[in-house]
């Protein structure tokens, strides 16, 4: 099958370099010429700009940032969704509002296009491993379609419905928790070094104990050692933790605790740690409170 990817970030990439594991040919697309010599070194090509993408893709991923960007690169002047052939099938793994998957299955739908909603979760870690689960919604024919990619980037695929909007909803959901189980992490472990405990033993002793959760075993370590390099960002969680309190203010629907978590993103990303790793959420508290972080390795 002929595929494009857009966006060979932390997620498309792993998604195209699984891709081309399942024998699939590829064409990837990245502003960076780093994400594209990866592409090409693992046996696919790449193109700068969606507007240089192959009309003859049967299937065209996109992992953009937000909606604005979804939209430009399938309908914008460098947009390639007029190009496609008339039922290939458009992936929406970006995570978005549920309105504006909606609104953009109506303009893939019009240009003779099948489109699942499916947003995705499992970090740079799943993306790379192909263990990514995958939130869909979308027609038979779209799941029919796009079923050798999901095959080849996720273990586990979710079909919510056959509407889009649904996967949108229901990735709002993973990140409100997500992004709260993230920020209380950062909370915990600061308070811990606060009061004097070691920062590492604390993190082995939670591992094991009921207050663990899966974001504390895998942002902790990434604090632990001082490695701010993101995986994900903590601009990231200021968009997506933005979608969820959107909705619910439509929905007029009390947040406090994602709320919370929002306004600690943003003092991080307004304290010029936007683009690091998001469990450096911590260093707001690094701020309020005086406390050291743990420093990398060989580090003064």
């Amino acid at each position: 099958m002929k595929v494009g990817v857009i966006g060979l970030g932390s997620m498309g990439m792993g998604a195209a370099l699984n891709l081309l594991k399942s024998q699939h040919q590829v064409v990837g697309c990245e502003l960076r010429e780093a994400g594209r010599a990866e592409i090409a070194t693992a046996g696919g090509s790449a193109v700068a700009s969606a507007a240089e993408l192959p009309g003859d893709l049967e299937a065209l991923i996109v992992f953009v940032v937000n909606s604005s960007q979804a939209e430009d690169v399938l309908f914008g002047p460098n947009g390639c969704a007029s190009r496609l052939q008339k039922g290939a099938v458009v992936l929406l793994c970006t995570t978005v509002a549920p309105e504006a998957a909606r609104k953009l299955d109506e303009k893939i739908t019009a240009a003779g296009l099948l489109m699942l909603d499916a947003p995705v979760s499992g970090g740079a870690t799943g993306a790379r491993a192909g263990t990514m689960t995958i939130m869909a919604s979308g027609s038979e024919a779209a799941f029919a379609k796009a079923q050798p990619v999901l095959d080849a980037i996720g273990d586990k695929v979710w079909r919510l419905g056959d509407t889009a909007g649904i996967g949108s909803t229901v990735k709002m959901v993973n990140q409100l928790l997500a992004g709260v189980h993230i920020a209380t992490a950062a909370e915990a472990l600061a308070l811990g070094i606060r009061a004097g405990a070691d920062p590492r033993t604390l993190y082995d002793v939670i591992c094991s104990s009921a207050g663990s959760s899966w974001m504390w075993q895998n942002r902790v370590p990434h604090i632990l050692d001082g490695d701010d390099t993101p995986s994900s960002a903590v601009n990231i969680f200021v968009k997506d933790l933005g979608i969820v309190l959107d909705q619910a203010r439509n929905l007029t629907f009390p947040l406090p605790m994602a709320s919370a978590a929002h306004q600690l993103f943003l003092a991080a990303a307004a304290a010029g740690h936007g683009a690091k790793d998001d469990a450096f959420v911590i260093r707001v508290w690094e701020a309020l409170a005086g406390i050291e972080l743990p420093k990398p390795s060989g580090a003064d």
